[in-house]
């Protein structure tokens, strides 16, 4: 899709004023590049600081039934909770490797989170290289999962990454390199390509697209026709999107936006996680912070953040943005 970028931010380019953090550091700021932003996110906005002090923080999930935001600490295999009442608090740990051996994973634990239509937690988990389904309770939780995918062709997958559920129950989730020690190079890697994969409710995985170099955060469009995927690869940060045909192939792939131009020691972060929300607008992590597309995938603004940020949640009927920035947890009030 053309890049408008430089046009919109000539003609539109303002930012509105972040809390501060108690150092004076800032947190970030929202950058303005289109009026259609208004609608989304009000002039007074607000960066707050909700936790900090994580490895990597990832997977953010909004709970409405239980009023919480789960999110993930990748590296040190913990799914913590936040709550208005009580702050961030350990959910579960291990998260992502539930062996009892040293785990080889440079990255062990769970990353993408995601409900399914029964309200059941899924989890990608990075050290057991799986899609599972968590068995345990939100009131008392304990590591207890379901394997719903691992293998591929009979060989293991990589590290999960990401997933998203469709309305019939099926989940398409991506399986970058990430929780290899040696990503693509390494020598318990059995699956040659990094895959975008389709899992069906009679447990049948389908590798949809084996062409992307590291393909991460993934989401459907709110009409389930098409499926958009973010590439974190600096040398090919792009967004493509995909349509999904009557029997569920991918076709006329195409690119959503690409970012790569954009990467460099200014704008830290390359396309990750992303949510879109019920009007078809795209908030994604990118270089810089949440990069924010409407549903033509035109550039309306930013969230600008100094650190690189993996994910986002949205909450509250798409009035409230999470956001997991490297070693924090951010939250935006928008409307």
């Amino acid at each position: 899709m053309k890049n408008q970028l430089l046009a919109l931010s000539l003609l539109f380019c303002a930012a509105c004023t972040a809390t501060k953090e108690q150092s004076g550091e800032s947190l970030g700021s929202v950058e303005r590049m289109d009026p259609s932003i208004d609608a989304l996110i009000n002039a007074d906005a607000q960066i707050e600081l909700l936790g900090e002090g994580y490895s990597w923080s990832e997977g953010p999930l909004w709970i409405e039934s239980q009023k919480m935001l789960l999110f993930t600490d990748v590296p040190n295999n913990v799914i913590h909770k936040w709550t208005e009442k009580n702050g961030v608090e350990v959910f579960l740990t291990p998260s992502g490797y539930t062996g009892t051996t040293p785990t080889v994973s440079r990255e062990p634990g769970a990353n993408g989170l995601t409900l399914d239509r029964q309200g059941n937690l899924l989890v990608c988990q990075h050290g057991d290289r799986r899609v599972s389904r968590y068995d345990g309770t939100f009131d008392k939780p304990e590591p207890k999962f379901s394997t719903l995918a691992d293998r591929f062709d009979g060989k293991r997958l990589s590290s999960p990454n990401d997933l998203v559920v469709r309305s019939n129950g099926d989940i398409f989730f991506t399986d970058p390199p990430y929780g290899l020690r040696k990503l693509d190079e390494d020598p318990d890697k059995e699956i040659p390509f990094n895959g975008v994969y389709k899992l069906s409710t009679d447990g049948k995985v389908t590798v949809l697209v084996d062409s992307l170099t590291k393909p991460n955060g993934i989401a459907l469009a709110p009409d389930e026709k098409t499926l958009l995927v973010a590439n974190s690869d600096p040398a090919k940060a792009i967004w493509y999107v995909f349509d999904i045909t009557a029997g569920d192939s991918l076709a006329n792939a195409r690119i959503f936006y690409d970012a790569t131009a954009m990467v460099n020691e200014t704008n830290p972060g390359v396309p990750d996680g992303f949510k879109i929300d019920k009007d078809g607008n795209v908030f994604a992590s990118g270089p810089g912070g949440i990069w924010i597309f409407n549903s033509k995938g035109t550039v309306i603004g930013k969230v600008r953040l100094p650190d690189a940020t993996a994910n986002c949640a949205l909450a509250d009927d798409g009035k409230t943005l999470f956001m997991t920035s490297k070693n924090k947890l951010l939250r935006l009030k928008m409307r």
